[in-house]
């Protein structure tokens, strides 16, 4: 089985720069940054890759010293974060010296007996062995500094914390074959679901949210093909998880979508498309996986209800076009059958092999029927295209100013691609690669006409 995606949990006080440092290891801009203290109040989960490490980041909110708030939303949400990780980022602030709360949240983060690095952060500007030598005093061995704003010190951070990680391999197959992650929130029937595809009780079902605890790994065949179901712990808003054998729920979730070929999301039709619903497919897309969407407990709704849950899709659901609808029964096996056809196509298309003249000729024709815009007057030009990868499938063009190139027509080259591909369940990823100029720092020696020429030029201009 594939190595899960070890979890980074960043801790400290407010301001100190965790979603600073959490942009900067994801390569995103998902959590709100401001200079202002407490804008992070809820557990936030991006993933990172350093080469072939790859790793799972929790961002949380300060933790405060005030006696009053110890026990607040935002210190629970950070201490489940604590529980969740395997490694703890301890974060503190270079130009704020070391305070009492950093020893009292040092005393409780050695408690846990889990891996801790002391990281230093906002070092630019001052005399980094002074600082580190106050920083030792909370008695921890490994200590990073850094400025996340500017970038200083963290690939070199994250290169020392992620030396000893497995290696994350997407393409491990084995004896698992088609490992198919049912996702969803609570109750929505995964667990039913799943026991109806076996044809036996193989997971525990209650009408009761959350009784999933952990994601079970289920190994079958079906028409001579092998699959591995991942059955999870159901995904609730993270506000509501609160006993703690629940809290573990979401991280193992994540990793089961990590750990999968194709994400089996299922959604409640009696409740539609809910905001935690998009926010977790929008994981599976960046996460990269192929994508099935199945709309379960049809079969009791109305006609209107129906049209409704179709309206939705549409409206809060527009950057997952590519995904297949089921609209199915899990308790009584409606369209269930269905399901397979589309997993199996997602799953050939997430690891197609596409040979490299047809991705160059596939270019060209793109760009002779929509040519790219004028960029500071001069046309884009692109050369030939490779693949990159798989699952998700990405394609390498290679050409001049391609880092120039709007959004808008980086789109259009996706969604032709997938649609001449044929690319069904999985999103396509399209990389830009710009050569250097090769005279771009060489002059041309003029020859002795070229020379006469200029000097003629001159004189004339001279006249006038």
């Amino acid at each position: 089985m594939s190595a899960l995606k070890p979890v980074l949990a960043l801790v400290g006080r407010p301001n100190v720069g965790k979603s600073t440092l959490f942009n900067r290891l994801t390569r995103t801009r998902d959590a709100l940054v401001a200079n202002q203290p407490g804008l992070t109040r809820d557990r936030k989960y991006g993933e990172g890759k350093l080469g072939d490490a790859r790793y799972i980041v929790i961002d949380t909110g300060g933790l405060s010293d005030d006696q009053q708030d110890i026990d607040s939303f935002m210190a629970v949400q950070s201490w489940q974060a604590v529980e969740e990780a395997d490694q703890i980022l301890f974060l503190v602030d270079a130009h704020d010296g070391l305070l009492p709360g950093d020893h009292k949240i040092a005393d409780r983060i050695r408690q846990t007996g889990k891996p801790v690095h002391l990281i230093v952060n906002k070092i630019d500007g001052l005399n980094e062995d002074l600082v580190l030598g106050d920083f030792y005093k909370l008695g921890f061995d490994n200590i990073f500094a850094i400025a996340a704003e500017r970038g200083r010190g963290v690939t070199g951070m994250i290169s020392e914390l992620t030396r000893d990680f497995e290696i994350y391999d997407d393409e491990e197959q084995g004896s698992l074959g088609i490992k198919v992650a049912v996702i969803g929130r609570p109750n929505v029937g995964k667990s039913t679901l799943v026991n109806r595809i076996l044809g036996e009780e193989r997971v525990v079902t209650f009408d009761l949210p959350g009784t999933t605890r952990d994601s079970i790994y289920l190994p079958f065949e079906r028409d001579e093909q092998q699959y591995t179901l991942i059955d999870t712990a159901g995904v609730r808003r993270r506000g509501k998880v609160s006993e703690a054998v629940e809290k573990f729920s979401v991280i193992k979730s994540l990793q089961a979508i990590a750990d999968s070929n194709v994400v089996l999301m299922m959604l409640d039709a009696s409740e539609g498309v809910t905001e935690q619903d998009a926010s977790l497919i929008g994981f599976i897309t960046d996460a990269g996986r192929a994508l099935v969407i199945a709309i379960n407990k049809w079969d009791g709704l109305s006609q209107d209800q129906r049209d409704k849950v179709r309206r939705e899709l549409d409206l809060k659901l527009p950057f997952i076009n590519y995904a297949k609808h089921h609209f199915i029964s899990a308790l009584h096996g409606s369209g269930v059958g269905d399901l397979f056809a589309s997993i199996q196509k997602a799953y050939r298309s997430a690891m197609a092999d596409i040979a490299t003249p047809r991705l160059t000729r596939l270019m060209n024709d793109l760009v002779s029927a929509n040519p790219p815009p004028l960029v500071r007057g001069r046309r884009v030009k692109m050369r030939y295209a490779h693949q990159g990868g798989k699952n998700p499938p990405v394609i390498v063009i290679h050409g001049n100013q391609t880092q120039s190139l709007p959004d808008s027509y980086k789109r259009y080259l996706i969604n032709s691609f997938r649609k001449h591909l044929k690319l069904m369940g999985t999103p396509v990823r399209v990389e830009f690669k710009t050569g250097d100029n090769p005279f771009k720092d060489r002059k041309n020696k003029l020859t002795g006409r070229q020379i006469a020429k200029r000097r003629r030029l001159m004189k004339h201009t001279k006249r006038k």
